[in-house]
């Protein structure tokens, strides 16, 4: 039967709130499937971080041309800006990777991953290379190209430095080297345990047609697609798919919206077989290019012309022995993407639905889970459940018809081991390493995530066929705004015990009060909570029992610190001593709507410090938050009276309570309110208040910062270590109420500052001078001028980062900024 009806594909079914585990394609896109079905072809798309990624170029070629696609991602994003929270370093590298696979959702791609570690601005890719162990970096890159076996890779950037940041001239770099290796037996041999090497066809670069007219390129020698071109089953184009994807880096701030034209992208060929106007001119895409396809392609034509869009269960009796010849391949690559394929159209066109569900996202190691395990086939196709099995350890063994419409459940109570592995991001289970992560599991590397620790296989018998559907163990809830939700079930252990904060302020010698919370994840549980602090540092009470605890509970306790007369600093660990045994991890729960909750488990300790603010005359600080940073927590740490600005501050104007008003990074590119506050800002100066205003960017500027004229550029320092001179040590900034010299400037993170000032009105005096090596110097981190009766402050200083690290120097120093109008 002929195509009669092509339901219009819903895009937003794929960015609904912790989204359903398995979803049924609809029959718009199994006969997208279908096609791609058909295609034997891949291309490997690299880039340096989260949000590089060229979504246009990826939808094109994953649902356009349907052929395998990937994005390989460097790093996960871990220096990067967070617009949507306060989370830096590892924890916004997960909330960046969990926003990758969202955005895969969407376009169709697939997602991979290096051990590299996004150590934030780096200007040359040699700086990156020292810092990632280059080797290590390019060994994944190839293992990458080895397992996933492109036809072509496509690099986003150029190797030449015109991506501008270090980071991304280095990933070109290793795309071209990994081109090069893949195929060598004798580079990187270990990996051949598991793959085979692997020759791409071509590697592109994906070019900038600005930058190829700078180099006078001809544009009508390079092969180019339309990624503007509009596909009908669809209902969109793929550069309207693309604003959908790119869309999902919230927490970079790079909501988009579409573009509906034509849209020319030009590509480069680097290295590999030369070509007029195909990326994949003269490589086999069909059933051809192994032995036994020529069957195969006959049996997928002839299910395509008979596919009707009102009834696809009638197709699944062309599906199966599609299935099984398949099955049959010799090539064991083609077979395992294919056999995936043809599985998710057979349980599509069934409309079958699978579930696993418990009733808590968290199991402590140990304990029983009860899962209740449903099936349902809402056609007509006589399917046969054979088997039931969680981890192919727990079976449930059946021969029971699924009627069409009638749920099939059946419940297990399963066992967790005592010796597993507690759920966590597998690259975060070790101490990384300066430059990247540790993980000495061959099969991990590459992958987005780590692997569901509970996954349930159903089973089924069909034209005398047997054929496997899997999904994770989930925990279900519906919730009355959103509606239904799935979070992945994780293993825990018995307890685990929080310190509220990971850094905590002391005001010299004073007490602080500190609320730690142990939440259980078994019944009946009952321990001893364990505090070791250090460098004579007190704490009361040393240990606190804790009994009859049920699942899932919470308990408050309050312990009382005290600093030192000899030390300044310290740390807090806190354990739990459950049945003779310690756990000494915390939980930190990432939840956010545009992607799946995030658990992490790390090890609770608090860094302690302590600054003698006894000469202080300041009380009341007003803060304007801007993209997030956790500067208002430190500065309330030190006692001072924190007032962070909302609509009813911004309404009242009453600006002369306040001692200084910071704004926050970013202010002047998120608060729209500022554009009507600015005068009102000013005035406070004016009359004698201390205005500090932190970084922002030059992108969507609402307007100057400045009290006096300056112009922000693209300038920053970037390594950490580079050398600070003070231009003037007398100056009140670094000598009251801390003297403030270049040792101060040791031990910094990630950077110096960003987003210097390039331009700058007389009236400023600069304070500070530094400069990357090979760089001119740089004067404008810290601009100080008088204004009226009061202070005004400019920095590009990155305190957002410092401060939350510990980075003693960089505390004193902007309590010290703090003071400066007094």
């Amino acid at each position: 039967m002929k195509l009669k009806l092509i339901a219009i594909f819903c895009m937003a079914t794929l960015i609904s709130i912790y989204s359903q585990p398995n979803p049924n394609l609809n029959s718009s896109e199994i006969r997208l499937a279908l096609n791609k079905l058909n295609v034997l072809g891949s291309a490997l798309f690299i880039g340096a971080h989260p949000d590089d990624e060229n979504t246009a170029v990826i939808s094109y070629l994953a649902k356009g041309k349907m052929l395998r696609t990937a994005y390989l991602s460097i790093t996960r994003g871990d220096g990067g800006q967070n617009l949507i929270g306060s989370e830096q370093s590892e924890q916004l590298g997960v909330i960046r990777t969990q926003e990758l696979l969202e955005a895969r959702k969407i376009d169709g791609g697939e997602q991979f991953f290096t051990r590299a570690l996004d150590f934030g601005y780096s200007k040359s890719p040699d700086e990156a290379f020292k810092i990632w162990n280059k080797n290590k970096i390019l060994s994944d890159v190839v293992w990458i190209v080895r397992k996933f076996r492109p036809d072509v890779i496509i690099a986003r950037f150029p190797t030449t430095g015109e991506g501008g940041h270090g980071h991304h001239t280095a990933s070109a770099i290793l795309a071209s080297e990994a081109f090069d290796l893949a195929n060598n037996p004798n580079a990187f041999p270990e990996q051949l345990k598991y793959v085979s090497t692997w020759q791409p066809k071509r590697i592109f670069w994906n070019a900038w047609p600005q930058t190829l007219e700078n180099k006078k390129i001809d544009l009508t020698k390079l092969p180019v697609i339309n990624v503007g071109e509009y596909n009908p089953l669809l209902g969109k184009s793929y550069t309207e798919i693309s604003a959908l994807s790119r869309s999902m880096h919230k927490s970079q701030g790079f909501g988009s919206s579409a573009t509906r034209n034509n849209m020319l992208n030009y590509f480069v060929l680097l290295k590999g077989d030369s070509v007029k106007q195909d990326l994949f001119e003269g490589i086999e895409l069909s059933w051809k290019r192994i032995e036994g396809g020529d069957e195969i392609e006959k049996l997928i034509n002839k299910a395509i012309n008979e596919y009707d869009a009102e009834n696809p269960s009638a197709l699944i009796s062309d599906l199966i022995p599609i299935y099984t010849k398949i099955k049959n391949l010799k090539d064991e690559y083609w077979k395992r993407v294919k056999i995936a394929e043809v599985r998710e159209l057979i349980r599509s066109c069934a409309g079958i639905w699978i579930e696993a569900i418990s009733n808590d996202e968290y199991y402590a190691l140990g304990d029983q889970i009860k899962v209740k395990t449903s099936i349902v086939n809402r056609s007509a196709e006589n399917f046969i459940l054979k088997n039931i099995s969680i981890n192919d350890e727990f079976h449930k063994d059946e021969n029971t018809p699924l009627k069409k419409g009638e749920m099939f459940s059946y419940d297990f109570d399963i066992q967790i081991p005592d010796d597993v592995n507690i759920s966590n991001p597998y690259w975060l289970r070790k101490e990384r390493e300066a430059g990247n992560f540790v993980v000495d599991d061959q099969t991990l590397i590459g992958l987005p995530e780590s692997k569901a620790p509970f996954t349930c296989n159903f089973t089924v018998e069909i034209y005398g066929e047997t054929i496997d559907f899997s999904v994770p163990l989930y925990k279900r809830i519906t919730d009355p705004v959103d509606g239904e939700l799935y979070s992945q079930v994780k293993i825990a252990p018995p307890a685990v015990i929080n310190i509220e904060k990971d850094l905590y302020f002391f005001n010299g010698h004073s007490s602080k009060d500190i609320k730690v919370t142990v939440q259980s994840f078994k019944d009946n549980l009952s321990g001893k909570i364990l505090f070791n602090v250090n460098n004579s540092w007190k704490i009361e009470p040393a240990t606190i029992d804790f009994s009859d605890m049920k699942k899932n509970q919470k308990k408050d306790y309050f312990i009382k610190v005290t600093p030192s007369q000899s030390s300044d600093k310290s740390e807090i660990i806190a354990k739990v001593l459950i049945d003779g045994k310690e756990y000494s991890k915390k939980i930190i729960r990432k939840q956010y709507k545009h992607i799946m909750p995030q658990t992490i488990f790390q090890e609770s300790k608090a860094v302690l410090q302590s600054y003698d603010l006894t000469k202080s005359k300041l009380k009341k600080i007003g803060y304007i938050p801007g993209s997030g940073d956790l500067i208002p927590d430190f500065l309330s740490d030190l006692g001072f009276d924190v007032v962070v600005f909302d609509d009813k501050q911004f309404s009242q104007n009453q600006l002369e309570q306040y001692d200084v008003i910071i704004t926050g990074i970013r202010a002047y590119n998120t608060r729209d309110e500022l554009s009507a506050f600015q005068k009102e800002l000013f005035k406070y100066v004016e009359n004698g208040g201390t205005l500090i205003s932190q970084y922002n960017t030059t992108a969507q500027l609402i307007l100057n910062p400045g009290i006096y004229p300056f112009k922000i550029s693209h300038d920053r320092v970037t390594d950490e270590n580079s050398p600070v001179k003070i231009l003037n040590k007398d100056h009140k900034v670094f000598n009251f109420p801390y003297k403030i010299t270049e040792d101060d400037f040791k031990g910094w993170i990630q950077e110096r500052g960003l987003y210097f000032p390039n331009e700058w009105d007389s009236k400023y005096e600069t304070l500070l001078s530094m400069n990357d090596n090979g760089e001119s110097e740089k004067l404008s981190s810290l601009l100080y001028t008088k204004y009226g009766k009061g202070t005004f402050v400019y920095t590009g200083l990155s305190f957002f980062r410092e401060i939350p690290a510990g980075v003693e120097g960089a505390i004193k120093l902007f309590i010290n900024i703090l003071h400066s109008g007094i």
